[in-house]
């Protein structure tokens, strides 16, 4: 089990998967949820205490569902870290329901993420695993009595 910052309250904890690691990410709110999944992503890469908050990206992303988000989220940041050499340590997301007034079946969600971290120096973040990928197998988004519970599996 994983707690961040001495706060009392669970943020994210991991569970085994044969060759991957999986992680389940909790939030009083989807955004919250979505926020800790970015940590607990993060922190199987490198120990995200060390990883300041000296760099900043925003990105948007529209997916048709709450499953797709959260891959398309993660993939954005996994392709953030790869292609701009980033760690990241702390987002702010926010995520909105997109209804098309033309068809009352279409609705999509888009999601804004805030990250902050830094330049990846292997003198100070010491690697843990690499994460190659996310994949979609036993993703999961559910909420139950107001505390969201996202559920994803990391390609190591």
């Amino acid at each position: 089990m994983a707690m961040e910052n001495n706060e009392s309250k669970l943020k994210y904890d991991y569970f085994d998967v044969t060759a991957d690691i999986g992680f389940y990410a909790y939030g009083n709110s989807l955004d919250e949820a979505y926020e800790n999944a970015g940590l607990a992503m993060f922190n199987v890469i490198t120990d995200i205490s060390k990883v300041k908050k000296d760099e900043s990206r925003e990105f948007e992303i529209v997916s048709e569902d709450l499953v797709s988000l959260l891959y398309d989220y993660l993939e954005e940041l996994l392709f953030l870290q790869d292609t701009e050499f980033l760690f990241f340590s702390d987002f702010k997301v926010n995520i909105e329901k997109i209804v098309d007034e033309n068809s009352s079946s279409l609705e999509n969600y888009k999601l804004t993420c805030f990250a902050c971290g830094e330049e990846i120096d292997w003198n100070v973040h010491s690697p843990k695993s690499e994460v190659k990928a996310i994949t979609f197998h036993k993703m999961c988004v559910k909420e139950d009595n107001g505390v969201f519970k996202l559920r994803a599996i990391l390609d190591l």
